[in-house]
């Protein structure tokens, strides 16, 4: 049986402005110290941009400076039947990622005095990884059927490993899959149908044995996502309330067999960060949820079953406002709290 009562605790997306690991990890575990989720930092190097930070051990995969592509060399094959190994064996310890490639991941371990009610953790999606990683004719992967498949297979594969690795801290687990394309999902740009989105997705939530979660940023037909086998539905409140609220049926029904909402309710950009408080969060909040109690969602089973995060993540901003954004979410947890 899954618990998913988090009742409203803040916890993150994943990315933070920061160069020094050290110093992010200060702060993930000043603010939230319920759901700490480790950090990543594309700001330090290429290797920790969202497609590359995962990449390590892709058939074919290279890595230059500032750009990575996948080349059908003399050691594809190879490392193809390397990967379907270590899948077929779900051998989780294949397929690490590395200190160079997840400097936050690492640093994380070093936190003391960590008793957290869960951690999370974060892995990109298939289709996002898939629709961001070329070939060497720059053609996306997503859309080569041995390569999508291979991509859902090793980020199965991560995520497994990663679970693993975060239990040392806490035996109860949250991992997010970062699917931010599916913003796309339904033009002319994304043309993978249902059941083909669904498929890629349910490879890598089948390899997350804890609490698992989507997350996307944009607009998007939920129902897809709410379709899946997720128990968490991460969506960027700030901006997007109305987009979930098309979907009631779906998310009360995500609700009862014990799933939970994350709100992303603080805004990730200094414009609109200078505009809002907590108190204006906190009816920003109420009011994108209020949908849901009207649809037959009671507003404490509502609440009980929320997690609190940032619109996205908060590479955009300079490491005081990535800070400010962390407070503001702990306080408006505290209010949330209080209201019955």
């Amino acid at each position: 049986m899954i618990d998913t009562r988090f009742n409203m605790a803040p916890t993150m997306i994943g990315t933070m402005p920061h160069k020094d690991p050290a110093a992010a990890c200060t702060l993930v575990a000043k603010y939230l110290k319920e759901i700490p989720s480790w950090p990543q930092l594309p700001k330090r190097a290429f290797t920790e941009d969202m497609t590359v930070q995962f990449s390590e051990g892709f058939p074919g995969m290279v890595v230059r400076e500032d750009r990575d592509y996948v080349q059908h060399g003399l050691l594809f094959d190879t490392q193809m039947e390397q990967l379907y190994a270590a899948y077929l064996g779900n051998n989780t310890d294949a397929f690490p990622v590395s200190p160079d490639y997840a400097a936050g991941f690492n640093e994380f371990f070093n936190l003391k005095k960590l008793n957290p009610l869960a951690v999370k953790g974060q892995v990109t999606g298939p289709l996002s990884f898939g629709v961001t990683l070329k070939d060497a004719t720059r053609q996306s992967i997503l859309h080569d059927d041995t390569l999508s498949d291979a991509a859902a297979r090793l980020l199965r594969l991560k995520a497994a490993w990663e679970e693993k690795e975060l239990r040392r801290i806490s035996k109860n687990t949250i991992i997010f899959v970062d699917e931010p394309v599916m913003a796309s999902y339904g033009s002319a740009f994304f043309t993978l149908s249902r059941e083909r989105v669904r498929s890629l997705l349910e490879e890598v939530l089948g390899g997350i044995s804890g609490l698992r979660g989507i997350h996307c940023c944009g607009n998007t037909d939920w129902s897809v996502l709410l379709g899946t086998s997720t128990h968490i539905i991460s969506f960027d409140t700030y901006n997007f309330a109305g987009s979930l609220a098309l979907y009631p049926a779906e998310v009360k029904g995500l609700i009862d067999r014990g799933g939970a909402v994350a709100w992303g309710v603080v805004p990730n950009t200094e414009e609109a960060l200078l505009k809002e408080s907590a108190s204006s969060l906190k009816d920003r909040l109420e009011e994108a949820m209020a949908p849901f109690t009207r649809h037959g969602v009671s507003f404490k089973q509502l609440k009980e079953q929320s997690l609190l995060t940032p619109s996205c993540g908060l590479v955009g901003l300079s490491e005081d406002s990535a800070e400010r954004v962390l407070e503001m979410l702990a306080t408006l947890s505290e209010r949330m709290r209080g209201r019955s």
